[in-house]
């Protein structure tokens, strides 16, 4: 579909493919859950993306007793890597993430601190503000 008005063009297309089900996560008990702060942990994010692949934007973000680690290389053998404290006792997790959509998910939340859940290092992982459920955002993982 084309549209052109004014000067400006839209165009858009029809995307036939597979989508994960996001239905099933949003619904599943995520058993870990870390509390970060949002301002900190957008500003390691930040860094971050400047060293990422321009084309796929992943960044490994890990998570271990009480840090969160966010890592990213470019095919230029560039290379970064930041860490926050966070709250969190639970094991080890590695997961990759489009870094754009993690970014864009933080900014969209107006609180000091933001919850992170997740179940394992292939589940999505679901953002909120502490002690909000109506407003959620899932990201899902992809491969680094």
């Amino acid at each position: 579909l084309r549209i052109t008005r004014a000067g400006a063009v839209l165009t858009t297309k029809l995307i036939d493919g597979k989508f994960p089900d996001y239905r099933a996560v949003m619904n599943q008990k995520l058993t870990r859950e870390a509390l970060a702060e949002r301002q900190p942990l957008y500003d390691v994010l930040a860094r971050t993306a400047v060293l990422t692949n321009d084309k796929y934007r992943g960044v490994r973000v890990s998570i271990g007793s009480g840090e969160l680690k966010v890592s990213a290389h470019n095919p230029d053998q560039e290379e970064a890597s930041d860490e926050i404290a966070i709250v969190y006792d639970g094991g080890g997790l590695e997961i990759g993430f489009n870094v754009t959509y993690l970014m864009d998910a933080l900014r969209a939340l107006r609180t000091d601190q933001v919850q992170l859940a997740f179940e394992d290092g292939d589940s999505g992982c679901l953002i909120r503000s502490p002690g909000n459920t109506t407003t959620e955002y899932l990201i899902m993982p992809m491969r680094l």
